[in-house]
């Protein structure tokens, strides 16, 4: 009988080796901090991954740029060092400028108005990134990107000489049309880069204001409404092909609910981050009518000029966007 108790333990061990050895995991680099709501949607995602899975795919969220930069996120992935990541891929416009499509100055400026660019872009971002070995997943808008800065400013020309974060080539085009000048800035650098002065003002959302509490830095918040940027999530392909297909179809699964629930989280914290902006001291306000018409320009000039850089897939997602 002990002989016989003793045989069906190891039988259970080797059996639960056997179910280890075979659970696959994956690693995923994020740049923004573990209580951004986009890392909160990616472990959500990763725990919806493991439910449907069954446990046979677990995916690590590493937050706050841990595991790689935000500029070595999509190389790493590409490269299979990561088999899943997270990526503002406007940040690589430099290396194809259709990944600058949600950042169009005033082309979406709205949550329902980006969700339709994002389907309208959605062949053709595909279709890039697939050449490269990476398969898009989904994505999710950050808030309507606003001005920041430390002092008030009524048009462009109050602009000139400050220095701007910007965070990928749509910012720093704008920054050089008003007169600014662009440094490019990581998240996980901001903070310290506003805290020596490296630079005094920036374009993006309110929740990256509250995330580093740019108040302590700066004093005016301008809600331009000027684009709604996207974080992307995607996966090495050949990564993703070695799954079965049943773990194949519960990543994908996983990634469209994470994709709705991040952007109605991004939706209903809006306000709450600008709100908060103001609690802490920021004068927050629209911008002024010369101001508007100023950065109005400035968005039907880079416009012209994306278009002109995109060729035929440039003007077949405006041409989709505009048909919705």
């Amino acid at each position: 009988m002990h002989m016989k108790t003793t045989v069906s333990f190891v039988a259970l061990l080797s059996t639960l080796s056997a179910g280890a050895v075979c659970a696959e995991t994956w690693d995923m680099p994020v740049a923004y901090p573990a209580n951004n709501y986009h890392t909160e949607n990616a472990v959500a995602f990763a725990n919806d991954v493991k439910t449907c899975s069954n446990g046979a795919l677990e995916i690590t969220v590493h937050p706050g740029g841990s595991l790689f930069k935000g500029d070595e996120i999509k190389r790493a992935v590409q490269l299979g060092e990561a088999q899943i990541g997270e990526r503002l891929l406007s940040a690589h416009a430099n290396e194809n400028p259709i990944f600058a499509y949600d950042s169009i100055p005033f082309l979406a400026s709205s949550f329902e108005a980006s969700d339709k660019l994002r389907d309208a872009a959605k062949p053709v971002l595909a279709k890039v990134l697939a050449a490269q070995g990476v398969t898009l997943l989904y994505s999710v808008p950050w808030p309507a990107q606003g001005m920041y800065f430390d002092k008030e400013v009524n048009s462009v020309a109050d602009m000139k000489g400050v220095k701007f974060r910007a965070y990928n080539a749509t910012t720093a085009r704008v920054a050089e049309l008003s007169g600014m000048v662009p440094t490019q800035i990581e998240a996980a650098e901001l903070k310290q880069a506003l805290a020596t002065g490296v630079v005094e003002s920036m374009i993006s959302s309110g929740s990256t204001g509250v995330d580093e509490k740019v108040w302590e830095d700066m004093s005016h918040f301008y809600d331009v409404k000027a684009w709604l940027p996207r974080n992307t999530v995607f996966v090495n392909t050949e990564a993703m092909a070695a799954l079965p297909d049943e773990v194949q179809d519960c990543v994908t699964k996983s990634a469209e609910v994470a994709q709705t629930r991040g952007t109605e989280v991004a939706a209903s914290l809006a306000d709450g981050f600008v709100k908060t902006l103001g609690d802490n001291g920021m004068s927050i306000g629209m911008p002024s009518e010369t101001l508007a018409a100023d950065l109005s320009a400035i968005g039907a000039t880079m416009t012209t000029e994306w278009l002109a850089a995109t060729g035929d897939d440039g003007k077949a997602i405006i041409d989709a966007y505009k048909a919705q």
